[in-house]
């Protein structure tokens, strides 16, 4: 894709920029970032589908994947872009819980999506592993994507460089119901391990659920630079 020389500078400026989060993104606001650009965020879970639950405190993936992506819409949004969110609410889009409520709800999400045409698809998730010392944010791509792959490691580049990071992580390709919903570049994102105390703590502190979508939003934006 072309983008407009402004457009281009300003994403420079984003990358290169201290970490005033929300003068970054307006930085971008600024420019004339094309409104026409749709990112679909999505996330990743919801009502009776919980995810995973933090080890010490039982808190919801689902309530953290909605947390960080109401953040990465705000910088979205306030950088000019057009934004679609799969849900906005704690609920799931299944329906009724009945059998067969979480393909209802994949599929749901697979509409939205192919509805909006998006030049972007971000999938918002909490990892999990039965060794409790596995921590740190991973992205995914689907491996017949090269656009998908760009972004997964543009965004896991961007994550790589949080303060929190605790061990540089190359982006894998992923075989997910998700990834395979659109020909845009998609990635799913996850923002660290719920198994693992550390990142528990760090994932349920409302200041690190902006830092890391921050850190996703810059990445995503890097990809079109």
């Amino acid at each position: 894709m072309v983008l407009k020389k402004s457009l281009v500078i300003a994403i420079a400026a984003i990358v290169l920029s201290g970490t005033a989060l929300g003068l970054c993104a307006g930085a971008l606001a600024a420019s004339s970032a094309p409104a026409e650009r749709i990112i679909v965020i999505d996330a990743g879970h919801g009502g009776v589908d919980a995810g995973v639950l933090g080890v010490n405190t039982s808190i919801k993936e689902s309530d953290i994947n909605l947390a960080v992506a109401k953040y990465l819409k705000g910088y979205f949004a306030q950088a000019g872009f057009g934004v679609v969110m799969t849900r906005s609410s704690n609920g799931g889009l299944y329906g009724l819980p009945t059998d067969g409520f979480k393909m209802r709800d994949m599929k749901k999400r697979k509409q939205i999506i192919e509805e909006n045409d998006p030049d972007m698809v971000i999938s918002i998730h909490q990892n999990s592993c039965p060794l409790p010392s596995r921590r740190g944010a991973q992205t995914f791509f689907e491996k017949s994507s090269e656009g998908g792959k760009l972004l997964a490691e543009s965004i896991q580049n961007s994550l790589n460089e949080m303060p929190q990071c605790v061990k540089q992580t190359s982006a894998l390709a992923g075989d997910y119901y998700m990834l395979k919903c659109t020909q845009s570049p998609s990635v799913i994102v996850e923002c660290g391990f719920l198994t693992n105390p550390e990142d528990e703590k760090l994932l349920s502190s409302s200041e690190y659920q902006k830092s890391v979508a921050y850190a996703v939003f810059k990445g995503a934006v890097s990809y079109w630079s």
